[in-house]
């Protein structure tokens, strides 16, 4: 029997702030993703979303968009701290979050630099107006992340045509071994040169010091990225687990470059439309397994403080979800959900700690309420039950409450 787990993910689409917004991210308590694009734009119609029972999760009617009582719907809260894509996406797969801390590598560079010495990596340490960084084998530079919240991401970057990206890899896994920041970042491009890094190199809080990602040349061409989280562990994930026991995994958009899937497909891809239609042929293509897409540009429009943008890519999104509605069947479970918050009208341009909808559709079901979940890892063991295997390491399943409801 064919059977089908997809999710797919508005990145940034939240709900409402989360009760401990206020001590954990102050100024995220006056957070609504949704409300503000609803008070800008109260003309909003999204016609899938509506009948998936978005209203419903929200709690509340717009102009245009009402209650579906034969919507299946809920809400989680984020276990993770803070409001993150990329812990959040882990902690959709599975994974319990580990509190990160967050520092500048000034911390760190001497653990890093002895940590490689001793892994027979030859290291030297540039010192730039009294801050310090590390270049390991002579081509790969390990620093501050100067683009995400300052401290909470170390980057490791080279030139791909003087080191492979593999052996970049395995440097990057013995610097995540040892420091406890959020993320190490390895990425790397083809065409550009250890000058074009050094030039990209900026100071900012009299604190970081790391190679600007844009200024590096390495997006221009060849570009290989991978995130390495703290506390995650591929092997207790979603993909894995399911890739290991023969079910195929499809991860397409943003989620395939940040969560592990080494025994499936990953497809990166940014354009609305394009991830859709990606989804749309996955759907078409696979008579049984998981298939999970992120969509990055509602997230973007929030960065960009832009809720006319935000509007326009739900609405792309929504004209997508109604084409793949009709080829699900009654052993299908699609969950139409967020990761955090990304409030356009909040005065900056970060991620917002917000609740975000879960909206489930599976052909047949009506009513079903699934309350506010504690974290969004019960979607991860939801689908790990599902198809019948080990449950992930974090999460409680509501597969029951759906079997009860149908029986």
């Amino acid at each position: 029997m064919s059977k089908r787990f997809i999710i797919v993910v508005l990145d940034g689409f939240g709900i409402g702030a989360m009760a401990d917004a206020a001590t954990v991210r102050p100024g995220d308590e006056k957070a609504n993703t949704l409300r503000s694009i609803l008070r800008d734009h109260p003309d909003l119609k999204l016609p899938t979303l509506e009948k998936l029972g978005l209203m419903n999760a929200y709690g509340s009617e717009s102009a245009q968009m009402k209650f579906n009582p034969q919507a299946n719907f809920g809400k989680s809260e984020l276990m993770h701290f803070g409001a993150d894509t990329f812990m959040g996406h882990q902690e959709i797969m599975g994974t319990l979050p580990k509190r990160p801390e967050v520092h500048p590598f000034q911390q760190k560079v001497d653990i890093v630099a002895r940590h490689l010495k001793a892994n027979g990596h030859h290291v030297e340490i540039i010192e730039r107006q009294g801050l310090r960084y590390v270049v390991c084998d002579d081509f790969v530079t390990v620093a501050d992340n100067l683009e995400a919240d300052l401290g909470m991401c170390y980057n490791v970057t080279a030139p791909l045509d003087l080191i492979s990206f593999e052996k970049e890899v395995e440097i990057a896994e013995q610097v995540r071994e040892v420091v406890t920041v959020g993320r190490v970042i390895v990425f790397g491009g083809t065409g550009n040169t250890m000058q074009d890094l050094y030039a990209a190199e900026e100071i900012k809080n009299g604190q970081f010091i790391g190679i600007a990602s844009a200024k590096s040349k390495s997006y221009e061409q060849g570009y290989q990225c991978r995130h390495l989280g703290y506390g995650v562990n591929q092997h207790v994930q979603v993909p894995t687990i399911l890739t290991k026991a023969g079910i195929p995994c499809v991860l397409i958009g943003k989620v395939a470059d940040i969560v592990a899937n080494d025994l499936g497909t990953s497809i990166s891809c940014v354009p609305t439309p394009e991830c859709m239609r990606l989804t749309l042929d996955a759907v078409k293509n696979t008579d049984t397994g998981f298939i999970c897409t992120n969509v990055q540009e509602t997230d973007l429009a929030g960065h960009s403080q832009d809720s006319a943008e935000y509007r326009r890519i739900l609405e792309q999104a929504d004209a997508g979800l109604a084409e793949i509605l009709p080829w699900l069947t009654e052993d299908d479970i699609l969950i139409v959900q967020a990761d955090h918050g990304n409030d356009p009208n909040i005065g900056n341009s970060r991620h917002t700690r917000e609740c975000v909808p879960l909206l489930i559709y599976r052909k047949g079901l009506e009513g079903v309420k699934i309350g506010t979940r504690r974290t969004m890892s019960d979607n991860g063991a939801t689908c790990c039950d599902f198809f019948g295997v080990t449950a992930p390491e974090n999460g409680v399943s509501y597969l029951d409450l759906f079997k009860r409801s149908t029986s």
